[in-house]
């Protein structure tokens, strides 16, 4: 059951048992939609039209990747790192820029996506997620969940109660770890001194998996193994998906204080949404004529988005009190 220090990666010129070309082309749609989400959401930041945003350039092949192994009656429970996941279930961007904002319009009920809010305080959202997956084992329901973290959360006590409980109780759940290296300006050096953090698995009673978190398919690949062991009553899987962060941790960040310039350039020039497009033109899934295509697609999302969120009237200030106080202590609104 330990982990290994090797990652699992696919043969450059293999797919999984069971996709079809349009589920490859359907991987790349969600990839590009994500990136482009992201870089248009750090211009919009830049204009100020959003506060501080977490950047997840080249995370885009663990969330596609991960999400595609699930069924829309899976759970997603995301990090801040994971905002802009409700996208590969059809949430419309505009619901996700809202939230950037702090427009009431970004607030979604989780039921309706199955998308659990998106969770701000590190390694918090564990315990909810390994709660569901156990609540839905002791309904009789094929259900798993999936919690996204970064490798700092493990350091976190609620990693700890999440993961013990969902080894305890055989949860259906799937823990995957977005190992960038870095927790803001922390290496992972002085996270862990564990050889990998995979290796924590074994200490919960469940299987630690590595694989290349630039690699969409080996990324759908070991997921997929994941979800049908939960659903066969085998309990949870912790993922660990190598990365480098190749971005600032987020826009109030400047990263050239700590991080390895080196080690940027050479994530950069293997990011995966290239490294994917490029696969997907080897196996003549797609030509550059498909591939612009998608990206014009993903702008016009994201363009009707924008406009969308912007054309929201302003929040009413009394929504700050209604699911707080009865009575609102005197003086409250008057400042």
């Amino acid at each position: 059951m330990a982990a290994t220090d090797a990652l699992r990666r696919l043969d450059a010129d293999a797919a999984p048992d069971g996709l079809t070309e349009s589920d490859l082309l359907e991987l790349y749609r969600r990839m590009v939609l994500l990136r482009t989400y992201d870089e248009r959401s750090v211009v919009y930041h830049r204009q100020g039209r959003i506060g501080t945003y977490a950047i997840f350039w080249n995370h885009e092949a663990i969330q596609a990747g991960a999400t595609f192994a699930l069924t829309d009656d899976d759970w997603i429970f995301p990090s801040y790192r994971e905002s802009a996941i409700g996208l590969v279930r059809g949430m419309p961007a505009e619901t996700i820029l809202q939230w950037w904002r702090g427009h009431p319009s970004g607030w979604w009920n989780p039921a309706d996506w199955n998308v659990a809010s998106v969770c701000v305080p590190i390694a918090t959202h564990l315990p909810h997620a390994a709660g569901l997956a156990w609540g839905k084992k002791l309904r009789g329901e094929p259900t798993a969940a999936i919690v996204y973290f970064g490798d700092g959360a493990t350091s976190e006590g609620a990693f700890h109660e999440g993961a013990n409980f969902a080894g305890v109780f055989k949860a259906p759940a799937i823990l995957f770890c977005n190992n960038n290296q870095w927790a803001i300006s922390t290496p992972l050096s002085a996270q862990t001194a564990a050889p990998t953090l995979a290796d924590k698995a074994i200490g919960y009673g469940m299987p630690g998996v590595r694989v290349d978190g630039a690699d969409v398919l080996a990324v759908y690949d070991a997921t997929r193994e994941a979800v049908a062991r939960a659903r066969n009553g085998d309990g949870p899987t912790f993922i660990e998906a190598v990365t480098y962060r190749s971005a600032p941790h987020a826009t109030a960040d400047d990263p050239s204080v700590y991080i390895d310039p080196e080690r940027v350039e050479e994530a950069k020039r293997d990011e995966c949404v290239g490294r994917y497009e490029r696969y997907l033109l080897r196996q003549g899934v797609i030509d550059e004529a498909g591939i612009e295509a998608v990206r014009a697609e993903a702008a016009e999302v994201m363009r009707a988005g924008i406009a969308a969120a912007e054309a929201e009237p302003p929040a009413d200030p009394e929504l700050i009190f209604e699911y707080a106080y009865v009575n609102p202590p005197p003086g409250m609104r008057d400042g």
